[in-house]
């Protein structure tokens, strides 16, 4: 198998995650974000939005990491990050989509402004920063209750929901939002024993 994408790409961090639990081999084709090398025609034949990642298995080639991942765990042999027992299965399809619509987005405009913006020499803009977190506040609370009585999102076992949601929590504390994690015990928590997985490690170069 062969992965197009680049190691500071929070979706690219999810594939790397995944083959790291799965313990599998791959080739990483690294894609030059800061040169625009996913706007050039090479890669747009693999990817037409122009983003990482891309997963190459042979004649086979998809993107978008949230299937990627499924694809791979369903494939790879070694431990399962899909649940066997259906509503296990469902939570954990609920919390990817959670990440999805109600954590990412704001997660981001915060990420790009104090993270991006400052990279680019740009001042970041405090009301949309401000705004974000407001709007972040909502699903930080929905994730402490649930994960006050769950260990991970889909129940007792790690799955592809919590790779779902680490980068994106990883970079709020890049951009100086830790404390919307750490001020939620239980979601505090959680972060600590996902970020301390080796898999996560690897998937950082650590």
């Amino acid at each position: 198998m062969k992965l197009y994408g680049n190691p500071f790409s929070t979706c690219t961090r999810k594939v790397l995650c995944t083959f790291a639990e799965k313990n599998a081999p791959f080739e990483f084709s690294v894609v030059d974000l800061g040169k625009g090398e996913q706007k050039q025609p090479a890669h747009l034949a693999r990817q037409p939005f122009g983003v990482v990642p891309v997963l190459e298995d042979g004649s086979f080639q998809m993107y978008e990491s949230r299937a990627i991942i499924r694809y791979l765990d369903a494939k790879l042999p070694g431990v399962k990050l899909t649940p066997e027992k259906l509503e296990d299965r469902a939570r954990m399809e609920q919390w990817t989509s959670v990440e999805y619509s109600y954590f990412t987005p704001p997660a981001m405009k915060i990420v790009g402004q104090m993270v991006f913006a400052k990279m680019r020499g740009q001042t970041p803009d405090t009301n949309v920063v401000n705004a974000a977190r407001e709007t972040l506040k909502t699903p930080c609370d929905v994730i402490e209750k649930h994960l006050a009585k769950s260990p991970f999102f889909a129940g007792e076992q790690f799955s592809l929901a919590d790779i779902s949601f680490m980068p994106y929590v990883d970079y709020l504390f890049a951009a100086e939002s830790g404390d919307l994690i750490t001020s939620r015990p239980s979601f505090s928590a959680w972060w600590t024993k996902v970020s301390a997985r080796p898999s996560w490690k690897k998937a950082l170069g650590k």
